[in-house]
């Protein structure tokens, strides 16, 4: 068995199978609890307020409270470790969603909107989990171990869209509005993963990262250790690439996707139709994460974060000249939307990862992830003014042009090719003669 001292920069350490595993369960619970706000959120906020153009509110909401548990959770993180900044953050989410289901009860809005600006922690800890699977993972393989925790969000956030039906009867056998029903399943789909990492994930993945950097033997063939490791411009470039592929990804995918629900019911659908579209999209967010994953590692950060561009953009157009009484229609665009978005999570993902050490990583990636809640709050927020004043295609062909803005970034990339922040390590590269 390897100990801290046979670990080099290509292997991957024996505790990092057990921590995937674990974190791989806790996703499966917790995507579940992420679907709730995304399939209803928009409809319970039109009900009780009465208003479409204030139905991106509560995407606002979840999203910015998203961006201040990214913060907090980071800086937990950093100066305890990933388990009690993950399980604390989904415990939060729990209570946000309990919220949101006792503001349904009573009819309270000002309940409404602290329970999703409190909910906001517990999606805001589901895509903070990814950074726990690259913890320990190398250079080679950081992209696919980020992409087997999203994949593993697949399972709850593809069923949970599906059980609004089921969800909304129960709540209404206890007096509660149906549209809140998803959240009550939130509630326990978050309380579970927070016991589940708070129980299971050891050892701490972040502080055992950061024990073997310290213990790592110097390596005379390794750049890093001779001198020529990336200085503070060049990790400051990975970050800055990684963090606008993502938050311009974030933007678009939370702008369309918060409207279309509202947008099918305008059209005479109703919430199953609804929740089959979210579901698809939701499985086109997560499900292809492993195949992601590896493209990643094998062709190279950039070039995926580009097709996440073209792809974001090729959505936008779909969904405009959709038909709105064609559910498929809908539906197609909405899965190139949660593609484009997977592409531009987990190659952004991987550039960060990759441009910082582990004693910087989860105060600098809670920073990131705030960045990334902000544009998604963004654009939940503008989504319904937009929608009103030029409709539903004025917001996807915006969406459209938008989401080539990833592709001069990326170009802009390239121009200086740095192994940090653009593709990654070659694992058995011979040094180059001296």
């Amino acid at each position: 068995m390897k100990d801290a001292n046979d670990v080099t920069a290509g292997d991957e350490v024996p505790e990092q199978r057990r921590i995937l595993a674990v974190l791989v369960f806790s996703q499966i619970l917790s995507g579940a609890g992420l679907a709730a706000g995304i399939t209803v959120g928009a409809l319970l906020a039109e009900d009780m307020l009465g208003s479409t153009g204030l139905a991106g509110v509560p995407s606002a909401l979840f999203t910015a409270g998203a961006a201040l548990g990214a913060l907090g959770i980071g800086q937990i993180c950093r100066r305890h470790g990933r388990r009690p900044g993950l399980a604390l953050g989904y415990a939060v989410g729990a209570l946000g969603s309990l919220g949101v289901v006792l503001a349904a009860a009573v009819g309270s809005t000002v309940l409404l909107f602290l329970g999703l600006l409190v909910y906001g922690a517990g999606t805001s800890t589901n895509l903070m989990a990814r950074y726990a699977g690259a913890d320990l993972a190398s250079p080679e393989r950081s992209g696919r171990a980020v992409s087997t925790v999203l994949f593993a969000t697949t399972l709850g956030a593809v069923v949970g869209p599906n059980l609004v039906t089921v969800t909304g009867e129960v709540a209404h056998s206890w007096g509660i509005p149906r549209l809140a029903g998803p959240f009550l399943l939130a509630v326990a789909a978050f309380g579970a993963a927070a016991v589940a990492l708070a129980a299971l994930l050891r050892p701490d993945p972040l502080r055992l990262a950061e024990k073997l950097a310290a213990e790592r033997p110097a390596d005379p063939h390794s750049a890093e250790d001779a001198g020529e490791q990336p200085d503070a411009r060049s990790q400051r470039r990975g970050v800055v690439i990684g963090t606008t592929v993502m938050i311009l990804t974030q933007l678009v995918m939370i702008a369309i996707m918060t409207m279309t629900p509202v947008h099918m019911q305008a059209h005479g659908h109703g919430t199953q139709a609804a929740g089959l579209v979210i579901a698809l999209h939701v499985g086109a967010m997560f499900l292809p994460s492993p195949l992601t994953g590896l493209l990643v590692d094998r062709l190279g950060r950039r070039w995926v974060a580009a097709a996440s561009g073209l792809t974001l953009s090729a959505a936008g157009v779909l969904a405009a000249l959709a038909p709105p009484h064609s559910v498929p229609a809908l539906a197609t665009a909405l899965v190139l939307l949660g593609l484009g978005w997977n592409f531009g999570l987990i190659a952004g993902t991987a550039l960060v990862t990759d441009a910082l050490p582990p004693a910087r990583r989860a105060s600098a990636q809670g920073m990131v992830d705030v960045g990334i809640a902000l544009a998604g709050a963004a654009g939940g927020m503008s989504s319904g003014v937009v929608v009103v004043m030029g409709g539903y295609s004025a917001l996807t062909l915006a969406g459209a042009v938008l989401s080539l803005a990833v592709v001069p970034v990326v170009a802009w990339a390239a121009r200086r090719p740095e192994h940090t922040d653009l593709a990654p390590a070659t694992p058995h590269a011979e040094p180059e003669p001296k």
